[in-house]
Order: structure tokens, then C-alpha cells, then sequence
């Protein structure tokens, strides 16, 4: 699997009907809030052109993509830090997420009801945030109360310095992720699973008729600019043109999205802006049994990889036949790329690169 993405925002901002476009799981959608009380999950597969290039020259039994957990979360608003609408609940489901999807509605639609009664995407963004915020500064002072009681050990003073700072950055209004923390600070305070401490990307919802515009759209332009001040991707879709895509034939999708002015599904955008933000990357394997896209994070080594398949791969692992995948395509076999000298044979410290074929040897 790829990572577990939460799909978050106000109420009625388009999170739910993204959410079935995306996973065809059939969450309800509805314009009232709490609509969603547990959080849905939907496992998408992720759609990749070199692993369909892959298949076509092998004519594998079974072609298996790397997948995403997609996690619907209810509609959080203000006050849910304190158990408002059902706040407890949904913070909860934040924490078992790697990263979050921030749904935040940038059009204007009077059918549809906005929990605050206004249409302001960075003020949507700072409700959110504060609420996230006022979580962690609760779960950090309640951790400092207790290392200060046991201050006498070197591990709960140092705690005591790292909590402090993080403490005082949320104070100020800032998430945890946007704070200047070392690798040491980052796992001392990981046993908390601070819900700012997520990274995080911006969905613009948007209307069809704004999707050309795209980030120079006045509402979605605001909330691009909140985005890049804190370093954070946007993605501009239009969840109801998304749910109309995800109902047509294969074959009919390319013709829509011309129309729209689109190259490929809002999915597509979504899941390369969670695999950038997480560092994540595709390795690849072939043959006539199956061709299988799998991920790991960047910079993983050869043995890691193995891992992802199997971990006796890893424990005895041998070595490492790296084929670029469009050598692979290009020379039709691997033996072809041998003779070629397209394969490599790679070792314990070969760093693994997104578009890598490998087959592994091992010894267990």
C-alpha cells in the first residue's frame, strides 16, 4: 500500500462526494453536516502508465497497482477540539493517518449550505488548524505535566526542552510540521501523534466552470497563497466533475476531460501531491505470472525494497537485477537488456529510483 491519506474540511465542502469519486465506495453525501459518522475507507488503486506498459509486453495472469487508503473523515467545526458535533471522535481518526487531504471550498453555490455562513477558504483553513492546534496543545501540556513530575531522568529533561519549544510554537499559531525541529525533536515527541505534525495538502474544491482558471481563480488564489507561505501543495479539482468521471467508461474519460480542459482525473493529481509530500516512490516487477507496482519511501535501499515484498527477502538478501522500466519496454525482455548492457546487478547500498524494475535474489 501506498499511505493513508484523511480526507478533512468543514462540513459540506465537498469531502464525502470527492471521496466517492475517488473510491467508488458510496459514502453518503448529503448537504447537512455529520452526514459521516464513521470515518469511510476506500483502498484506490493508483494508476500508473509504466506498470500498463509493463503488462503489455509480458501478458501477465495478474496485474496488481500499488493502492491507497483513502479516509473519509466527518465534517470537523468549530469548537470540535472540545468534543463539539462529534470532535473527539474525528480527531481521533486524524492520528491513524500519514498525511491529510484539506478539502476547503473555493465556490460559490447558494444550494449548498456553508456551516459558517460565508465563503472564505483561508478563514475554513484556520478554523481547522485551530481546532487541530488546541488538540495538541492539550496533549503536549498533559505529556509536560508528566515529565516535569519526572524531571530527575536525563530522557524527561530533555523532553521537558523539546515540549517547551513546541509548546510555544503552537501558542503562536503554528503547526507542529511548520516548526524548525531536529530529527532528534521529530522522534521524541512522535510517541504524541500531534495532529499539526501531519503534513499536509490543499484540494480547492471548485465548480466546473473555475477549473480553467485553475490556481489564478480568485478564491482558489487566496488559498494558494496561504499554501505557499507555509509550504504546502494545492490541488485544483472540481469534486463533482470528478463523481460525473468516475461513472464513465473508461474509454469515454479522455473526451470529458478535454472538455474540462483536463490531461487526466483530479485522482491522478491527488495521489502524486501525497506521494511527493510523503517522499514516497514506485519500484516495479515483471514477468508472465504478474507485474506489480510497489512503493517505498525515497532514498529506501535494495534491501528495504526487498522487504516491501517479503521480509525474508530482506534478511537474506543477495543482490539486486535493476532494469530502467523503459529499457524494459524498449528492448521487449530482459535478456535483451542483458545483452545490452541495460542490467544492473546491485548491491546491499543501491538507493532504489521511482521507475525502477527489480528482481531480487536471496538466501534464507
Amino acid at each position: 500500500m501506498g499511505f493513508a491519506c484523511g480526507i478533512v474540511g468543514l462540513p459540506n465542502v465537498g469531502k464525502s462526494t470527492l471521496f466517492n469519486a475517488l473510491s467508488a465506495a458510496g459514502a453518503e453525501a448529503a448537504n447537512y453536516p455529520f452526514c459521516t459518522i464513521e470515518p469511510n475507507v476506500g483502498v484506490v488503486p493508483v494508476a500508473d502508465p509504466r506498470l500498463e506498459a509493463l503488462a503489455d509486453l509480458f501478458h501477465p495472469k495478474k496485474k496488481t497497482p500499488t493502492t491507497i487508503n483513502f479516509v473519509d473523515i466527518a465534517g470537523l467545526v468549530r469548537g470540535a477540539s472540545k468534543g463539539e458535533g462529534l470532535g473527539n471522535q474525528f480527531l481521533a481518526n486524524i492520528r491513524e493517518v500519514d498525511a491529510v487531504a484539506h478539502v476547503v471550498r473555493c465556490f460559490e453555490d447558494d444550494n449548498v449550505v456553508h456551516v459558517e455562513n460565508r465563503i472564505d477558504p483561508v478563514g475554513d483553513v484556520a478554523t481547522i488548524d485551530t481546532e487541530l492546534a488546541l488538540k495538541d496543545l492539550e496533549t503536549v501540556e498533559k505529556r509536560l505535566d508528566r515529565a516535569r513530575k519526572m524531571a530527575r531522568t536525563r530522557e524527561e529533561k530533555a523532553f521537558v526542552e523539546i515540549g517547551d519549544k513546541v509548546l510555544a510554537g503552537l501558542n503562536q499559531g503554528k503547526p507542529v510540521r511548520g516548526l524548525r525541529l531536529s530529527d532528534e525533536e521529530k522522534l521524541a515527541i512522535r510517541e504524541l501523534q500531534l495532529l499539526t505534525a501531519k503534513p499536509v495538502f490543499y484540494v480547492a474544491n471548485v465548480a466546473e466552470k473555475q477549473l480553467a482558471a485553475g490556481l489564478a481563480d480568485p478564491l482558489v488564489a487566496k488559498l494558494a497563497a496561504h499554501a505557499k507561505a507555509e509550504g504546502s501543495p494545492v490541488v485544483v479539482i472540481s469534486a463533482a466533475a470528478e463523481a460525473e468521471i468516475a461513472t464513465l467508461d473508461p474509454a469515454e474519460q479522455p473526451a470529458f476531460l478535454e472538455t474540462l480542459g483536463l490531461s487526466e482525473p483530479g485522482l491522478v493529481r491527488v495521489v502524486k501531491s501525497g506521494y511527493d509530500l510523503l517522499g514516497l516512490i514506485t519500484f516495479l516487477t515483471a514477468g508472465e505470472d504478474e507485474c506489480r507496482a510497489w512503493t517505498v519511501t525515497r532514498g529506501a535501499r535494495a534491501p528495504q525494497a526487498a522487504g516491501v515484498i517479503h521480509t525474508d527477502f530482506e534478511k537474506g538478501f543477495i543482490k539486486a537485477e535493476v532494469i530502467w522500466w523503459e529499457d524494459l519496454v524498449a528492448l521487449k525482455s530482459e535478456a535483451a537488456c542483458r545483452a545490452a548492457g541495460k542490467m544492473a546487478i546491485e548491491g546491499k547500498d543501491y538507493v532504489v529510483r521511482d521507475g525502477d524494475v527489480m528482481h531480487f535474489r536471496f538466501n534464507v
